[in-house]
């Protein structure tokens, strides 16, 4: 077993392990969701309430185990491995500070959620652009479009320039704390424009290379 794959074993049982010890002190009812100002506006039974986020867990990293293993591409993703090992551990620890957060407002520990979800956020897709910035062309992870996929050249300045938005978008993201119930908006915002601009520019780069043959 690798030691991504150990490290991430422990955070999910860990996660399951809580749920339990937990299970006797918490609510009836337990708040799940919250809206951009913060209030809760969602809620679940406790059983799903305490074990939704360990079992999403485990799907993603089920899933995260299959992917190098069945993409007709795998040899590439070998390539960066590492990046992806990363990736994979930076998903999970989010996905558990999510649950702490959860567990200690049900617990009645008060505070503002969203913004205590902003900095971890913002970690987390900076690393996204570091991703793909080491990313090598295959079906799974990427900004795969027709033309990224038929073109190793376009592949990679497009990833090169969406690793970019990404950072810039996670430094923003961050910066958006400042701005109170506006946070939540503007990284919708830019998260939008970081998606979106790469899928436009991979069409453009590759009608460019292909004017070049």
């Amino acid at each position: 077993m690798r030691k991504t794959e150990i490290f991430v074993s422990i955070i999910i049982t860990l996660s399951f392990a809580i749920g339990i010890y937990l299970y006797a002190e918490m609510p009836t009812i337990i708040a799940s969701h919250w809206n951009t100002q913060g209030q809760v506006n969602g809620y679940l039974s406790k059983f799903w309430g305490l074990f939704l986020m360990p079992i999403i867990s485990f799907a993603l990293f089920l899933l995260f185990i299959a992917i190098p293993k069945i993409d007709p591409l795998k040899q590439n993703i070998a390539k960066f491995r590492k990046y992806f090992d990363r990736f994979v551990i930076l998903v999970m620890l989010f996905l558990f500070y999510i649950y702490l957060l959860t567990i200690f407002w049900n617990l009645g520990f008060s505070f503002n959620l969203i913004r205590s979800l902003v900095p971890a956020f913002a970690i987390l897709i900076y690393y996204v652009g570091v991703l793909l910035e080491n990313t090598k062309r295959n079906w799974f992870i990427g900004i795969r479009t027709p033309w990224t996929m038929s073109s190793d050249k376009v592949w990679e300045k497009t990833h090169k320039l969406g690793g970019k938005l990404f950072k810039i978008g996670a430094v923003i993201i961050l910066i958006g704390i400042l701005f109170g119930n506006y946070a939540f908006y503007l990284m919708l915002i830019v998260l939008f424009a970081a998606v979106i601009y790469p899928v436009i520019y991979s069409y453009f780069e590759f009608k460019k290379q292909r004017k070049k043959k």
